[in-house]
């Protein structure tokens, strides 16, 4: 990739660089690191490894926070998302989405609230600060919406509690799952979240005035970890896709419902105060439940043969409902699970052809298909893939038998 100063770089950037990045792109206009262990040296795979067996550290700062600060912060959230706001406690997290005039999605950031009148955006891919802005331009909300210099990392894996007790001492087993905790590292002040983009036990910290303090927080990182086996990686879209965790702009977009991709858990049925896409959303749901669905495709999760896929797909390789058949669908996130001995994928089917057990093929490209030139079979499956060391709300609504919808 080209490097130049029209992309921001994160703070870590040069951090990442030192680390042994070989590889990036651009999430939210900024550098992403997106690979450190050379493919001839393991590649990704070997990441994973370090992600499932020990602990690892994410430059994750294209997570760009935006604030909404002042005395209608709350009912100005309430307004831009679609769960209700007024549920959120000071100093806990929430998984939620923004969307659109017509229920599609614009973003699926992690909601903190850090106060009765401040509330941090920590965005997926897409330019959401100016979507806010242009929100409130002619209402009379009494609040600041802007981007601020704070910076998170992920710290992912079974052995996170471990390095994060020696960083923050034992108090820090007791946040719960979206919980929040104030902190310093290196004596920079802190907000810790167990959050991530896994189903792995894992944080997130996020360091204020991090232009100034990134270098000072990342190394006490890496001198506390040097315990516990701690590796430096990218994203693992391989550990999330066994969770079941999408990835805007790759899994769903502005065009896509919440309905489509497992998310009805976020158009609640009780919340009072009008948001931006509940008149849409409700009438898709009726829709729905009239057996009337307002879309073709759905996202389902699938069992893909062929050999390993143990990089990232560089297109979407199309669904078919068998070998010789036309093309109906297609992967969004396809990766080896080693745990489960296959390929594993998330992708759109037609809504008559997304019942668990259906039947499929896939195209898989010639290095990972059977028979170069000729589809692989594929199998509907349940998603999560396999369970979760640390659920998602969608998950532990299921394990508790509740409508996903509440």
């Amino acid at each position: 990739m080209l490097i130049s100063t029209r992309i921001r770089k994160s703070p870590y950037w040069h951090l990442s660089m030192a680390a042994g990045c070989w590889r990036a792109e651009v999430y939210n206009r900024v550098y992403h690191p997106r690979g450190y262990v050379r493919p001839e040296d393991g590649g990704a795979m070997a990441e994973y490894d370090s992600l499932v067996n020990d602990v690892t550290l994410w430059n994750v700062a294209v997570e760009r926070q935006i604030r909404v600060k002042g005395p209608d912060a709350e009912s100005f959230v309430n307004l831009v998302i679609t769960r209700d706001a007024t549920k959120i406690p000071v100093m806990r997290a929430r998984y939620v989405i923004l969307c659109n005039e017509k229920g599609g999605i614009l973003n699926d950031p992690v909601l903190l609230r850090i106060a009765e009148d401040e509330f941090w955006f920590s965005l997926s891919d897409s330019d959401l600060m100016l979507w806010l802005q242009g929100v409130k331009v002619g209402r009379p909300y009494d609040v600041e919406i802007d981007e601020i210099d704070v910076a998170p990392v992920q710290i992912q894996g079974p052995r996170s509690v471990d390095l994060m007790t020696d960083l923050f001492g034992p108090g820090i087993a007791d946040i719960p799952s979206y919980g929040l905790m104030e902190g310093e590292v290196a004596g920079h002040s802190v907000v810790v979240s167990q959050t991530g983009f896994t189903g792995e036990k894992g944080y997130e910290i996020y360091l204020r005035d991090a232009t100034l303090h990134a270098e000072e927080m990342w190394n006490a990182v890496l001198e506390a970890g040097k315990a516990h086996n701690l590796r430096v990686i990218a994203p693992a879209h391989h550990r999330r896709v066994a969770a079941g965790i999408l990835s805007w702009g790759q899994d769903m977009d502005a065009e896509t419902l919440p309905f489509q991709v497992n998310l009805g858990y976020q158009v609640p049925r009780t919340k009072q105060a009008d948001y931006i896409g509940r008149a849409a959303l409700e009438r898709a749901r009726g829709l729905i439940e009239a057996g009337e669905p307002p879309f073709r495709m759905v996202m389902v999760g699938m069992r893909v043969a062929g050999r390993p896929i143990g990089e990232y797909a560089p297109d979407f390789w199309l669904v078919r409902e068998s070998s010789g058949s036309e093309p109906i669908g297609y992967l969004t996130s396809p990766w080896w699970s080693p745990e489960l001995g296959t390929n594993i994928a998330l992708g759109y089917v037609p809504v008559g052809l997304s019942a668990i057990g259906t039947a499929l093929a896939v195209d898989l490209p010639d290095e990972y298909a059977d028979v170069p030139g000729t589809p692989v079979a594929a199998e509907v499956v349940e998603v999560p893939f396999r369970p979760s060391v640390n659920p998602n709300t969608r998950e532990r609504l299921r394990e508790r038998g509740m409508d996903a919808a509440v």
